[in-house]
């Protein structure tokens, strides 16, 4: 590992910010992506994006396993370099590799089997269910690439490596933009392939990914070990992975799960209201950036210092995340003030759905700041390998307040209600995270009074 990359010292502020910049601009252009990708598919047909609908379910559930991985590798790795195991890191780093890689292994066997079950279930009928098939049998073989890359780069961030993980995600996205057009429609003499050149084109630039990945691992970092492990240190890294990985990876499901559940009450008030929601939260997807790549940074930065005993900084790195989180949604509060009729007026062509849009985003902006702060506070305690609270924070905001509140308002207040239970569940946890935070919930008082 580059010792530039110690986060143990240097002012904690400027680490955090020379962290998180970097993750912004890869998320952001994930976020892109995904709006890009769906672009492209719709110009298919309805049928054809309503496939692609169906597999949203089940490659969430798979990302979370896989989000589960690469937060569990961070939080170990990091924690290593701060306890000064140099000697750990190669062997913690590829072993996290390959067993992320049996893992998913085992899920895209499954998945491979069951297609026709778990997609009927879901809802795909004769017109769907063959283009989802298509696919998802590409996506389901190709899966490594997808998966591998993640738990490498977060490998990376573990070192406090921000750049090169960002690099290999903008990359590998500008990649598959550029492949999607040519292997769906056909162009410039390729085969017209649809939803399988959709497919392909993922696979194809996440194997990319997986080589740049393994490239920057094995000869920047230095962190690949190509000597067959003893079963007790495999073993010991298999233990240390899982404690954190399995928690993370349940704590990750709870989103789909809860917007899910939050769409089946908006669907009562409407087709107008479920557009105007789906448009309202891609929106956010905006604003949650900034604060997703913070939460993401603070894992190496506060798994370093967790196991340097350097818990000064863990206080004074937590202590500015979540002021800053406080402060983007006070501005974005101010921002959607003015910004929100215009917005509605341009992704609303349907007035109701306008009008919609402008409610969600006059209202729910009040609870943006107190949202991220519950972010922020569970990367803390997963980097602290304390999975179990992390999970049991999201939990308690999940299914004690952000559903319950949702269907409360909606009954008491129609949709305006609704979207106040949901922003009184966002404050509500945040101010709960903010509790547990100040009393640790860690030994030997180690996460000072905040």
């Amino acid at each position: 590992m580059n010792n530039k990359n110690d986060l143990t010292h240097g002012p904690v502020r400027e680490k955090l910010v020379k962290l998180t910049i970097p993750m912004i601009f890869g998320m952001l252009s994930m976020v892109m992506f995904n709006l890009v990708d769906t672009l492209f598919i719709s110009r298919l047909g309805t049928n054809e994006l309503a496939a692609m609908g169906f597999t949203f379910p089940v490659i969430m559930l798979i990302m979370s396993i896989a989000l589960g991985l690469g937060i569990a590798t961070a939080s170990v790795i990091s924690q290593a370099i701060g306890r000064g195991e140099q000697h750990q890191l190669k062997r913690l780093t590829t072993d996290s590799l390959i067993i992320s890689f049996f893992v998913v292994a085992v899920f895209a066997g499954l998945g491979l089997l069951t297609m026709d079950w778990t997609f009927t279930l879901l809802g795909a009928n004769a017109d769907t269910l063959p283009l989802v098939k298509e696919y998802m049998k590409i996506w389901y073989v190709g899966i490594p690439f997808v998966i591998i890359p993640m738990v490498g780069n977060n490998a990376l961030r573990a070192c406090g490596n921000m750049l090169f993980p960002s690099l290999i995600m903008v990359t590998s996205i500008l990649f598959n933009v550029l492949l999607d057009p040519l292997l769906i429609f056909g162009l410039w003499g390729f085969p017209r392939l649809g939803l399988t050149g959709a497919a392909l084109a993922t696979v194809i630039s996440r194997a990319t990914a997986l080589i740049f990945s393994f490239l920057v691992l094995r000869y920047k970092e230095d962190l690949l070990d190509f000597s067959l492990p003893s079963l007790t240190q495999f073993s010991n890294s298999l233990k240390q992975i899982f404690y954190i990985a399995v928690p993370t990876a349940a704590s990750r499901l709870m989103v789909p799960l809860t917007m899910s559940a939050v769409m089946r009450l908006v669907a009562g008030f409407g087709a107008a209201a479920v557009a105007a929601v789906g448009i309202a939260v891609k929106i956010e997807m905006f604003v949650a950036v900034a604060i997703m790549a913070l939460s993401t940074a603070l894992i190496p930065f506060v798994g370093q210092n967790w196991g340097a005993k350097q818990f000064d900084r863990v206080k004074e790195a937590t202590n500015s995340a979540n002021k800053f989180s406080i402060l983007w949604g006070l501005a974005h509060l101010v921002l959607f003030l003015f910004l929100a009729i215009p917005l509605g007026n341009l992704f609303g062509k349907d007035p109701q759905v306008a009008k919609y849009i402008v409610y969600y985003l006059w209202i729910t902006p009040v609870g943006y700041g107190l949202r991220g702060v519950t972010f922020l506070t569970t990367s803390v305690f997963n980097a602290v390998n304390k999975p179990s609270v992390a999970i049991g924070l999201n939990a308690v905001r999940t299914f004690l307040f952000y559903v319950p509140f949702a269907f409360v308002g909606s009954l008491a207040g129609g949709i305006i209600g609704l979207f106040i239970g949901l922003t009184l569940a966002n404050i509500i946890s945040g101010l709960i995270s903010l509790l547990v935070l100040r009393k640790g919930f860690v030994p030997s008082g180690a996460l000072p009074k905040m």
